[in-house]
Order: C-alpha cells, then sequence, then structure tokens
C-alpha cells in the first residue's frame, strides 16, 4: 500500500501540528499542501525520517531541536541541545529593549546570556543604529550564537563575548541592558515536565529562589548603565513583584512590568538615573 501524507500523520501518535511541521520538514512538502492533499503520496526514505522524528518526540525531546531550529521574530535561529529555545514570550523582552533603545541616537544595547543569540542578533538586524554586544558563559553555546549572527545579520552582527554576566565588559557602559536569566526554582517540579526536561539546566535554573541570577543583574547593572540607561528583565509570571521590589532597592526609577500575550507580568525594568528618584511602580 503507498504511504500518503494522511497515513503518516494518523500513525505519528504526536500532537497534529507537531507532525505536520515535522512531515514539512522531512518532505519539503509545504504545511499548505498537507493539509489540503492528504491522499499525497510521500517516498520511503522521507516517510522512515519522519517515523523516526515522531518516535523522538514521542520520548518528549522537543520539537526545536529535533528540527535544529526555532522561529523568533520572523527568524529562523538554529538551536541545539546547548541552548534555551527561544520562547515567544521573549519576543516582549526585545520589543520593550527596542523602544528604550530609540530614545538613544546611537544606543549601546546589552544582551545578558546570550545563548542562541535570538536576543541579541534581532536587536542588531532590528535597531540597525545600535550597537549590540551579547555575553555567553558557556562556550558551545556562544557558539551556536555565532552561527546564527553569520547567517542572519552579516552585513551588522553583535559584538558576541564569552564571559559571565559582567565580567568581561569591565568598565563599559550601555543604554539598555536586557536579560532573559534563568529564573525558576531549583525545585520547581516544571523542571522535570515537557522541553524543560531537555533544555539546558544552567539556563533555567536561578537558585533556590529562582531570583539569584536576577538579583546579582540587578546589583551589578548601575555600574554598567549610561545616565537614562534602561533595565530590563525578564522572569517568571510569578516573580513580576519580587523584581521590582530588587529593581527599587538596587536605586532604579520609573520601574514598570509589562504583560505577554497571555497577560503575564512577564518583563520588569527600571531606568538609572544620576540621582534616581523615588521609584514609580506600574503595571502594564
Amino acid at each position: 500500500m503507498a504511504i500518503t501524507v494522511g497515513t503518516l500523520l494518523a500513525s505519528a501518535g504526536i500532537e497534529a501540528r507537531e507532525a505536520r511541521l515535522l512531515l514539512a520538514a522531512a518532505s519539503g512538502i509545504g504545511a499548505a499542501a498537507i493539509l489540503a492533499f492528504p491522499e499525497r503520496g510521500v517516498a520511503a526514505p522521507t516517510a522512515a525520517a519522519f517515523v523516526a522524528n515522531a518516535a523522538r518526540r514521542r520520548t518528549g525531546e522537543p520539537v526545536a531541536y529535533i528540527l535544529g531550529e526555532r522561529e523568533f521574530f520572523g527568524r529562523r535561529f538554529v538551536v541545539t541541545p546547548d541552548v534555551l529555545i527561544p520562547r515567544p514570550e521573549t519576543e516582549l523582552l526585545v520589543e520593550r529593549a527596542l523602544a528604550c533603545a530609540a530614545r538613544f541616537d546611537q544606543p549601546r544595547l546589552l544582551d545578558l546570556g546570550t545563548g542562541s543569540g535570538a536576543i541579541a542578533i534581532t536587536l542588531a538586524c532590528e535597531s540597525t543604529h545600535a550597537h549590540v554586544t551579547g555575553v555567553e558563559l558557556a562556550p558551545a553555546a556562544l557558539a551556536v550564537a555565532r552561527r546564527n549572527a553569520l547567517a542572519l545579520a552579516a552585513g551588522r552582527p553583535p559584538r558576541l563575548l564569552l564571559g559571565d554576566w559582567f565580567s568581561t565588559l569591565h568598565d563599559e557602559r550601555f543604554d539598555v541592558i536586557a536579560a532573559n536569566p534563568p529564573y525558576i526554582a531549583s525545585g520547581d517540579a516544571h523542571l522535570a515536565q515537557g522541553d524543560l526536561r531537555f533544555e539546558p539546566a544552567a539556563a533555567l535554573v536561578g537558585g533556590a529562589d529562582g531570583l539569584h541570577c536576577l538579583r546579582a543583574i540587578a546589583f551589578a547593572a548601575p555600574g554598567h548603565l549610561a545616565t537614562g540607561g534602561w533595565l530590563l528583565l525578564e522572569h517568571g509570571f510569578e516573580q513580576a513583584e519580587a523584581v521590582r521590589a530588587l529593581l527599587a532597592q538596587c536605586g532604579f526609577a520609573d520601574i514598570e512590568s509589562w504583560r505577554d500575550l497571555a497577560g503575564h507580568e512577564r518583563v520588569s525594568g527600571g531606568r538609572m538615573g544620576t540621582i534616581p528618584p523615588t521609584p514609580r511602580f506600574a503595571v502594564r
């Protein structure tokens, strides 16, 4: 019996949307054609590749790692198990960073813990007048970021450095510092569920309360921000209040939190002045 698109999808044993993604990648057939022509024949080698990838997905392996890529801000980034998988909610962090950067003529932007480079590269591509730096502690992750920069931002790539937060930056100052640091508590049950089981723990776990890395960045950031510069932090959906308090403790003003498309407070930030005024809290 001929192997058809419909037969393969029905036997995949995974979520339908994910099955279509895997089949499209294996066959080169567009998603629209897969939906429209389930009777379409599929060559045996292609079917075998799809079956193997569907089996990987049934074990829980993330689709992004199986495909080796994930879309972020309209661009396809290479991802490997060495890096965190870029997620839609992180696009909010990029949007806020771009909005803050627009206040400066030639903004200096810093992405801490750059991972795949999704944030730094997107900032470089979307704000062509900016000077963007990304810092990453893990050499394997930095190699992925550099590969993505070469493919997506060859004309104006960000500067990508190996280092632990601010350690390699000496006395440099920036107009906007953005970070999506590890913010999951070490005992959180979600670490043993879903895609998180396969992602690098160092990019996920932020100490016993999830705030260790957020604290480290917030306390060190004033020494690396220009007057009027902004620190923007992505965090867990229940951490906004704690992060706002942390920013106030570190002398930031104009403290705000922004909600993602799911309605969760996902990004918080504040401005650094010469003599910070009394912090103002707001949620948007």
